[in-house]
């Protein structure tokens, strides 16, 4: 038999080392080229990049522009394209930026960095202080209150470009010296971005290589030498040729009705309501959160697998973003209530916490994003014994999904209606209409988002999409009944540090429609707080305890259904959304898919892979289905 290797788990990119010339030029060791012109950067980006693209002037009178860079690098280009918006006056409502980068700095890097370029130093910190670990995959970043979206491409630009879902307004092609990095200019890697380029797209770069010209002229732009920067005589322009295509535009009436006040219905309603549409949202019970979305904490923490799924991905990107917008919350006034300050996933028995350790060693994560701990390490951080190690997740933690629902709500300007059922929807002249049990219009909208979890199964459009219900049930812990829990943890069950008053300890998994709690099931979760904290064995009556339940929507695949909801018969028109199946994953997943499926309403470039939105799309049971 021919050995085989394990399966491979994620796998971090490779950082840049950095070297610095005499003059304080950073150079990058692997590639021996320098990131920018020895005669200055800020020059060289307002004249190469700036300039050679038209800008600021194109994007003037713009909802929103698009520029992608090829080869990230320092930040720059991006720093001065995000300082030209900002100055000017009659700028774009929101600037899109996307950068592919195989190796990023590391933050030593950027504060040396940032100490040579005064004019961009605060958005310098703000870059760094929002720069993501080094994984692969895309990584949205939002700034200025979300009017500028840096959306970071990591891994190779052959690979990566070949996932992005955008149209491009204007390119910059950035990488090193070709004879040193010469995949960054290969025809293929052009191609590809003349299939990006909205109409009239333009490009801009320092190098007039003639094999540089010869294959940007092959992908369909047409190019001029324009005089270069300081001591570098000659760069180059150009502009797409004129093709017999216009790009998809976004629709017109920005109107919305989203069914679901959970998780998914706030974050969505959130999202669309922060580019400008019109929201109305309506949940059948008295106020957000009821539901699912209703325990007072969950854990927050991304999903460690063998292999790269896309469950894996998934969990990692909106475990990133999650925070990241959660944050953006924070600086709006109106913070959720969380603790982010580190979460262990415990092995379940030694045989389980030699298979963590090496998958933690295999994968090479950055340790400020997860680390195996052993058994005194993982006491000394909980505070308590553990009979084993597990997995230190140090920007995990817990979260309140009301408190999120209510945060998203907040700043969103959404028009809510509670005690709102809806028993069924219809489409009548270019709009959805939600109505109750009497056929009366509750709302209507030319954009309907279905976001109503393990509920709403008597509505049509759900039929096909194999939406399970499956039920789970908290148990509540009075504060000072346990040791100090300084962290969360989590195993095959869950605990929480207190929050108002009480931990939370879960959660079952069961499959009927029983509304009650249940004490087989408190003595379940207490069974898993042996195994998380066993010198609380004795402390709990099951009879005696209290908590919550819920209800989970979940898939077959556990994967969340967003996207197009597909067409029932007779067919039905366009503008029929769903954001559903988070199963018990809500809180890390709900911002980016809400992200996501703004961003596809809006026209805006996708913050996910194009492999990861087919995964994702609700039509792809009615499609096997079909097969």
């Amino acid at each position: 038999m021919i050995p085989t290797s394990p399966p491979a788990p994620c796998q971090p990119l490779t950082p840049a080392r950095v070297l610095f010339d005499a003059d304080g030029t950073p150079r990058a060791a692997d590639f021996d080229d320098v990131y920018h012109s020895a005669d200055g950067g800020p020059g060289q980006a307002a004249h190469v990049f700036l300039g050679g693209n038209g800008l600021p002037e194109r994007w003037r009178g713009r909802e929103r522009f698009v520029v992608l860079e090829n080869g990230f690098g320092t930040g720059l280009n991006f720093l001065a394209t995000w300082l030209a918006w900002r100055e000017d006056g009659a700028r774009p409502a929101r600037l899109h930026y996307l950068a592919t980068e195989a190796h990023p700095l590391d933050d030593a890097d950027f504060a040396r960095l940032r100490a040579r370029w005064p004019d961009v130093a605060p958005l310098a910190e703000a870059l760094r202080a929002a720069w993501p670990p080094p994984l692969p995959g895309f990584h949205r970043l939002e700034f200025a209150g979300g009017r500028v979206v840096l959306t970071l491409l990591f891994g190779d630009a052959r690979t990566t470009l070949n996932q992005l879902d955008a149209r491009v307004d204007a390119f910059y092609f950035d990488g090193f010296d070709p004879r040193k990095n010469p995949a960054m200019w290969s025809p293929q890697l052009f191609l590809r971005c003349a299939a990006l380029a909205a109409p009239g797209a333009t490009l801009a770069t320092w190098c007039v290589a003639g094999a540089v010209r010869e294959a940007l002229q092959a992908a369909g732009f047409a190019v001029d030498r324009r005089p270069g920067y300081a001591r570098k005589r000659e760069m180059l322009v150009g502009r797409l040729a004129p093709r017999g295509h216009a790009a998809p535009s976004a629709p017109t009436a920005r109107h919305a009705l989203v069914l679901g006040a959970g998780l998914a219905g706030c974050a969505i309603s959130e999202r669309l309501a922060r580019r400008g549409w019109r929201v109305t949202l309506l949940e059948r019970h008295p106020a957000p959160a009821m539901a699912a979305s209703g325990n007072r904490a969950g854990i927050v923490r991304p999903l460690l697998a063998r292999v790269e799924t896309p469950a894996a991905r998934l969990s990692r990107a909106g475990f990133l973003y999650a925070n990241r917008a959660w944050n953006q919350l924070d600086r709006l006034g109106a913070p959720p209530r969380r603790a982010l300050n580190g979460v262990l996933q415990l092995a379940r028995d030694g045989a389980g916490e030699t298979a963590l350790r090496e998958l933690l060693e295999r994968s090479a994560y950055p340790v400020d994003y997860a680390r195996f701990i052993g058994r005194d390490e993982a006491s000394a951080r909980l505070g308590w014994r553990v009979p084993y190690g597990g997995c230190w997740f140090a920007g995990g933690g817990w979260a309140s999904p009301p408190d999120l629902c209510r945060a998203w709500l907040g700043v969103a300007g959404v028009q809510a209606h509670y005690g709102a059922p809806v028993a069924r929807i219809d489409h009548q002249h270019g709009e959805w209409y939600a109505l109750d049990g009497r056929g009366r219009a509750l709302g209507r909208a030319p954009v309907l988002v279905l976001a109503t979890g393990a509920d709403g199964a008597e509505l049509d459009p759900l039929a096909p999409l194999r939406l399970g219900r499956t039920r789970g049930q908290v148990s509540h812990l009075p504060a000072g009944a346990l040791p100090a829990v300084r962290h969360a943890v989590c195993g095959d069950g869950y605990l929480t540090p207190a929050v108002q008053g009480t931990h939370c300890l879960g959660a079952t998994y069961a499959h009927d429609d029983e509304q009650a709690e249940r004490v087989a099931e408190h003595a379940d979760n207490l069974r898993h707080l042996r195994v998380l904290m066993p010198d609380a064995v004795g402390t709990f009556d099951p009879a005696r305890l209290t908590g919550r339940v819920g209800f989970r929507a979940t898939t077959p695949d556990r994967l969340p259904l967003v996207g197009a909801l597909p067409a029932q018969q007779p067919a039905a028109a366009g503008g029929l959304y769903g954001l559903l199946g988070l199963g018990s994953r809500g809180l890390v997943w709900a911002a980016l898919a809400a992200e996501y499926l703004a961003s596809r309403l809006d026209g805006d470039p996708s913050p996910l892979e194009t492999d990861l939105s087919r995964a994702l799309d609700p039509a792809r049971w009615v499609t096997e289905a079909s097969n």
